[in-house]
């Protein structure tokens, strides 16, 4: 139990810092207004880094649906599990997104613009174009998924010691932040870079339950794609992953 709450407070972390630098960025009158792809791409990093960071040794951090499923089919995650944990972070998602809202909410009165109030929730891409929006998607997650896997932190045994092993601790969460960070920048361009189901859809059905001014549809025509391409990639990722190890 304690592992999903673990997932639920995760999940909930990264949308609070990952969405919310979105909303720093993109309302009206906010202290951060206009400053960037870059500072977004940041955000999200942080996001990643802070909640790994805070709950890697309960739950083992996997704040993402697709890094669930990849880690089941890899053997290294227990099946009876993944229903439970994509659960709790779509939860998570979802009440990250309410906190962001009403962090936010003078800031969301005051912005006119409705496509920039979704994007403070959910992706959608800068060209529709479905099968190539999807590409990105899993492409982008076949990324993330495969260097998961592929990571080996550096650990000191100390001779004549038992069992002594001396690695990273809490710091094994950077690696991962760093890269969310590069994925972003190098491929977010497209889609805004979901590469992860929960981060989408939690804040997607927040966007659809709330009453706004100036508020659009919520896009449902294209949700399945950062739901679906990220599962995708997972796919591609650990068969590819087994492959290479298998061959090695």
């Amino acid at each position: 139990m304690i592992e999903y709450l673990a997932e639920f407070i995760g999940t909930m972390i990264l949308i609070v810092f990952g969405n919310g630098v979105v909303a720093n960025v993109l309302l009206t009158n906010t202290k951060g207004e206009k400053s960037g792809w870059i500072v977004i791409t940041a955000g999200w990093a942080m996001g990643v880094f802070v909640a790994v960071l805070a709950i890697g040794d309960i739950s083992g951090g996997h704040i993402n649906p697709a890094v669930t499923l990849g880690l089941a089919t890899a053997g290294l995650f227990e099946w009876s599990k993944v229903v439970p944990f994509v659960v709790s972070q779509i939860l998570g998602a979802m009440t990250g997104e309410y906190l962001v809202y009403l962090f936010y909410f003078n800031h969301f009165k005051a912005t006119e613009n409705p496509d920039l109030k979704m994007a403070c929730f959910c992706t959608s891409p800068n060209i529709r174009s479905y099968w190539n929006n999807f590409l990105s998607e899993t492409i982008g997650t076949f990324i993330l998924i495969f260097a998961v896997l592929s990571i080996h932190l550096p650990i000191l045994e100390i001779a004549g010691i038992k069992e002594a092993k001396v690695g990273l601790g809490s710091l094994e969460a950077l690696p991962v932040g760093l890269l969310v960070f590069g994925i972003g920048l190098s491929l977010g361009g497209t889609t805004g870079y979901a590469i992860n189901p929960a981060r989408d859809l939690g804040p997607r059905l927040v966007h659809a339950s709330l009453r706004m001014k100036n508020k659009r549809d919520s896009d449902w025509s294209y949700s399945w794609v950062p739901v679906l391409g990220p599962f995708a990639g997972t796919m591609i990722a650990v068969g590819l992953y087994y492959l290479i190890n298998g061959l090695s």
